[in-house]
């Protein structure tokens, strides 16, 4: 651990800042975990992207097919190939709470920088405030780490704005990522001052936060290595500029992006994100590979479309 329970919001404060990118697990033919490929697109990632900060064996990840070996070796392999030079979260979501502590537990002795728990599914239980907070109460009660909240559609409900600011207020609850409504979110923003921080995953709305609201945090989606390559780093180009304050450059810069953000959203198929992100990363020399049950595979049809979409889009490789 690099800092005590207690120094857990003023640790992240200072180091969990800058573009965290959520990892895709490349799978082999053969379905097997590719480590050679996961550690070559982390190295990617960080070394040529300067993405700062990774979120791995999440959604994106596709937790939901591994099993605890797996996802402690998703942890171990981030931890490795980030060396202190980028931070990494680790998801230890899930249904049972006995597993969210033996993967949190893993996460901390490993040397994870945080985890995060996603909100839990609550059969049956309608007034929730209190449940969710003895939930994430328990986390903290047993353990050092800094621990971010994710409130997410996926869960059947939303936390809300009050019910995330109370939670907040636990030790070592350091940030949340709030895939929900922008007027949620901001609402959370006031309530929680500089207590943790907020974040959400949509990265058309990353600009617009750090000049109205002053975040520094963006946790996180796929698109900081789908938008960039090693010689178009454009979304950290923006994020820079408008750290420094320079929003007409920043905007600029952003807003070049929109040819590759339209391809993307045009070329996706339904139903199909995750193979279209693992192809879409092919195509950018990335590793790429396949995707897991339940999740389902692109037809040859869908490639071409995407594979053209891509081509016209503008990104130089």
């Amino acid at each position: 651990m690099k800092y005590a329970k207690h120094d857990a919001k003023a640790y992240a404060r200072e180091n969990m800042t800058g573009i965290w990118a959520a990892a895709l697990n490349p799978f082999s033919d053969d379905l097997t975990l590719d480590e050679a490929g996961l550690r070559s697109n982390i190295r990617h990632w960080i070394d040529d992207l300067e993405i700062q900060g990774l979120f791995v064996a999440g959604k994106q990840g596709e937790f939901f097919s591994m099993s605890l070996e797996e996802r402690k070796r998703n942890f171990e392999i981030a931890v490795e190939e980030c060396g202190g030079k980028a931070g990494v979260i680790v998801s230890v979501s899930d249904q049972n709470m006995g597993t969210v502590l033996e993967l949190a537990q893993h996460a901390q002795d490993c040397g994870a920088d945080y985890i995060v728990v996603h909100a839990p599914v609550l059969s049956f239980v309608h007034d929730r405030s209190e449940v969710l907070y003895q939930y994430y109460k328990t986390f903290c009660d047993r353990l050092d780490i800094g621990i971010a909240m994710w409130s997410h559609p996926d869960s059947g409900y939303l936390m809300q704005p009050e019910e995330c600011a109370r939670i907040a207020e636990l030790p070592n609850i350091v940030a949340i990522k709030y895939s929900v409504p922008r007027e949620m979110y901001v609402k959370l923003h006031h309530l929680v001052g500089d207590r943790i921080q907020v974040s959400t995953s949509a990265e058309h709305e990353w600009l617009d936060n750090i000049e109205e609201l002053g975040w520094r945090l963006y946790l996180c989606s796929s698109p900081p290595y789908q938008l960039q390559t090693s010689n178009d780093k454009r979304m950290h180009e923006y994020t820079q500029l408008a750290f420094a304050g320079k929003f007409d450059q920043a905007r600029k810069a952003c807003d070049s992006l929109d040819p590759v953000r339209e391809a993307m959203k045009r070329t996706r198929p339904a139903g199909k994100p995750t193979a279209f992100g693992k192809y879409w990363q092919e195509l950018l020399g990335q590793v790429g590979g396949r995707v897991r049950a339940p999740m389902l595979e692109l037809t040859d049809a869908e490639k071409v479309a995407i594979r053209d979409g891509f081509e016209s889009c503008g990104l130089k490789l």
